[in-house]
């Protein structure tokens, strides 16, 4: 089983890096962002995941602990093979996921390709405790999002949309309306979420 690979990069396509490792080279799929960081000829350290199937050996290669700690966990959703997991990476930073599981916002998570609405919710729901679980999704977060599904019109829903017609990213409103609303208790106004949210912001 390989689990890293440091080498010289021979060759770079749009999902696929060879990597020469003592002069054998491993193919390597990986995710845009880590595609990103490969230069043909300079040397690279990859954290890999190898999926063992009976027809092939294949091997994935990530950038940062944070990278493969997603595509391991997005893999553990029914539906989600490890390129539609490549492809959530592709679009959405692993912070971005994280925000959009906490947020329980199915329309970021529908962005990637081989995402649609029904797979979306399935990944915002089974994932909300074991992202929670790993760190890195805000436990506050998570406790705080059932209480403020999208279309609840509720107090926090509604401080959330006054911040996305400001102009913030509703994945960033939201955790900021969470983070404030567990500050500042239920009892919290409109006005006094939107406030605090907007200093968390500022931060």
């Amino acid at each position: 089983m390989i689990g890293k690979l440091r080498g010289i990069v021979d060759s770079v396509d749009l999902d696929q890096a060879v990597i020469d490792v003592g002069g054998v080279g491993y193919v390597v799929s990986a995710s845009a962002r880590t595609m990103r960081e490969l230069a043909v000829g300079q040397t690279a350290t990859l954290l890999v995941e190898t999926l063992v199937r009976e027809d092939a050996i294949s091997l994935f290669g990530f950038a940062d602990r944070a990278e493969r700690d997603w595509f391991r966990l997005l893999t553990t959703v029914q539906g989600v093979g490890a390129r539609v997991a490549l492809s959530t990476l592709s679009t959405l930073a692993p912070d971005e996921i994280g925000r959009a599981i906490a947020a329980q916002d199915r329309a970021t998570l529908s962005r990637p390709s081989g995402v649609g609405p029904k797979l979306a919710a399935r990944l915002a729901t089974e994932l909300k405790d074991k992202a929670a679980a790993l760190g890195v999704v805000p436990a506050a977060a998570v406790a705080a999002a059932p209480n403020a599904p999208a279309g609840t019109g509720g107090v926090t829903e509604d401080a959330v949309s006054a911040l996305v017609n400001l102009g913030y990213k509703r994945v960033e409103a939201f955790g900021a309306v969470a983070r404030t609303a567990q500050r500042l208790g239920e009892s919290a106004s409109l006005d006094a979420l939107i406030r605090g949210a907007l200093q968390e912001l500022a931060r």
